[in-house]
């Protein structure tokens, strides 16, 4: 292997994974967004997945890194689609009387 080849290999096995697994929010026992997830209801961290898409989608074309941000906002799509799978009371729909159907 070139100098060069084991460079890279060296800087890209340390580069930090800014969007799956960004280390400022790794610090301590419990990633931030499992404390999230624990301190708000069902309906709002599926409300704070939904922000923050948004949020990233929103900004991509003002910060410099547009496909970052787009890969964030679908990392949180990915989170809302599994939680939505894992809670699909969360979608039902009510009638107008307030009973689910």
């Amino acid at each position: 292997m070139s100098r060069f080849k084991q460079l890279d290999a060296i800087l890209e096995k340390d580069m930090e994974d800014v969007v799956n697994n960004p280390i400022h929010y790794n610090k301590g026992k419990i990633e931030c967004i499992e404390a999230i997830e624990a301190m708000l209801t069902k309906e709002e961290y599926l409300g704070y997945l939904r922000g923050n898409s948004f949020k990233y989608r929103w900004r991509m074309r003002y910060k410099g890194k547009p496909l970052e941000d787009l890969n964030k906002a679908e990392w949180y799509d990915t989170k809302a689609k599994q939680f939505v799978i894992d809670n699909p009371e969360l979608t039902e729909k009510s009638n107008d009387d307030g009973k689910k159907s």
